[in-house]
């Protein structure tokens, strides 16, 4: 689905049925670098079991038009107005995955009236981004982008799951960043999104404006996101903890688990 919001295109994958606004919306959010394929099966699942789903294209990510937001605040507010302009007044829920996950945060604590789940997928706060990461991904994010799947996944020798069997999960998340990365032509847009977690002080503030439940799915062998690292605002949040066997590509190391935990937080 295209729409156009603060004057800019805008897409959406709506899991393979045209959205409709009447049904409860669950709103997908992705990383850093990362764009709505990473949400295919959840988004599709949604879709054929009573709710509209729109798993987003961030701007200047994927198809979406205009430059990369430089805030979670924009990118919070960005994704209100894109409700808005598909006429969804109410969330079932909004799911962010890591840099997705501090912007659900957002909305949620931004639109407490409008949204009735938050869950919160591969998360930390705060979410800190090493010197040595971040200048890699600023002088050469190629390599900056082979350090994070090395350790995004849990193994060199993950099950081939993801979007479908035999998918080799390295190998497709580094062309997905590398697209992505090509892409966008005027903006370096891995240092961008890393930096973008990176400035992000606003959590507990927001924590305290959210009055929904909420649910973390955490990879316990994450060494992006730790789960060491939730724990102030797991309390904060009264969150229901789900922890999978798994790293930071939650989705695509455990698409069972992500889906069973996503079905347990909707129910």
């Amino acid at each position: 689905m295209e729409l156009t919001v603060q004057g800019q295109r805008a897409y959406a994958y709506t899991g393979g049925k045209p959205f409709d606004p009447a049904l409860p919306c669950v709103v997908f959010v992705h990383g850093a670098l990362n764009d709505h394929s990473v949400w295919t099966l959840l988004a599709r699942w949604c879709a054929h079991h009573g709710y509209s789903a729109m798993a987003v294209d961030q701007p200047g990510h994927g198809r979406s038009g205009g430059p990369p937001l430089d805030s979670v605040e924009a990118l919070a507010d960005w994704t209100l107005a894109l409700l808005d302009a598909a006429g969804a007044p109410r969330m079932a829920a909004v799911v962010g995955h890591s840099m997705g996950s501090l912007i659900a945060l957002e909305v949620a604590a931004r639109a407490p009236l409008r949204v009735d789940r938050l869950v919160m997928v591969g998360t930390a706060y705060p979410m800190k981004v090493s010197d040595a990461l971040l200048s890699t991904a600023r002088d050469a994010p190629l390599k900056a982008i082979d350090m994070v799947n090395a350790f995004s996944l849990s193994s060199l020798a993950n099950k081939p799951s993801y979007p479908g069997p035999g998918m080799w999960l390295h190998g497709a998340s580094r062309a997905l960043m590398r697209r992505l990365q090509r892409t966008q032509t005027g903006t370096n847009l891995f240092h961008h999104d890393f930096s973008v977690c990176d400035r992000y002080a606003r959590g507990m503030e927001a924590a305290a404006a959210v009055n929904c439940p909420v649910h973390f799915v955490l990879g316990r062998q994450d060494q992006m996101t730790s789960p060491k690292v939730t724990r102030d605002l797991g309390t904060a949040l009264k969150a229901r903890i789900h922890t999978l066997d798994c790293g930071h590509a939650i989705m695509q190391e455990q698409p069972e688990g992500m889906l069973q935990a996503l079905v347990a937080a909707l129910a």
